[in-house]
């Protein structure tokens, strides 16, 4: 059963994850050149692949037992904190190659490439593994984590230059540092108690 808790928290998470990284940027390159529709199928096909990826390994921790858990994702979500806090602003941009012409096969083949390729092992993949075994609950993490891809690669498809000019990068950065910071206090604080 879905729980729209969980799955808000998820997409929270792995929204404000996921705004400042090298995506947003790939979509906006892509939907300044081509049908917003055609590059938004390929993408959105791309993320749902890595969320049941993403997901899978996190019903596999499950398994263990749960301070085990606890432990490892707080580790984890504190090392993407870190990822976050420590990474630099001026990220090379993924260049994808241009199609041939504008058919929907082509464009859309482009946008799932470029992300599935750009994304793999992104660190909100790890951070959909890492909720997916925090909650115990596949079908609510991979509702929000799809929900939230979607919603940032819709932004950078259609408006992330207009975003960017009223909300500083380096805030939204900031904000996802310290939300996963506090899902490793509280994983660790679990972990411990």
């Amino acid at each position: 059963m879905l729980s729209l808790t969980v799955a808000a928290v998820v997409f929270g998470v792995v929204f404000l994850a996921e705004l400042p990284d090298k995506t947003a940027l790939a979509g906006l390159m892509l939907g300044t050149r081509y049908r917003a529709s055609y590059v938004f199928a390929g993408v959105a096909a791309a993320f749902l692949v890595h969320v049941t990826l993403a997901v899978a390994a996190g019903s596999v921790l499950t398994l263990l037992p749960h301070r085990l858990v606890q432990g490892i994702v707080g580790v984890l979500f504190l090392l993407g904190a870190a990822m976050l806090l420590l990474k630099k602003d001026d990220d090379e941009e993924e260049q994808a190659r241009k199609p041939a012409d504008q058919s929907f096969w082509k464009v859309a083949g482009s946008g799932f490439m470029l992300i599935l390729v750009a994304e793999f092992g992104d660190l909100t993949q790890i951070m959909t593994a890492n909720l997916a075994a925090r909650y115990d609950d596949p079908l609510s993490v991979g509702v929000g984590a799809v929900l939230a891809l979607w919603a940032v690669a819709a932004l950078g498809i259609l408006g992330g230059r207009t975003l960017m000019t009223y909300v500083p990068l380096r805030l939204i950065t900031r904000i996802a540092a310290l939300l996963m910071l506090a899902l490793a206090a509280f994983s660790l604080y679990e972990a411990l108690a």
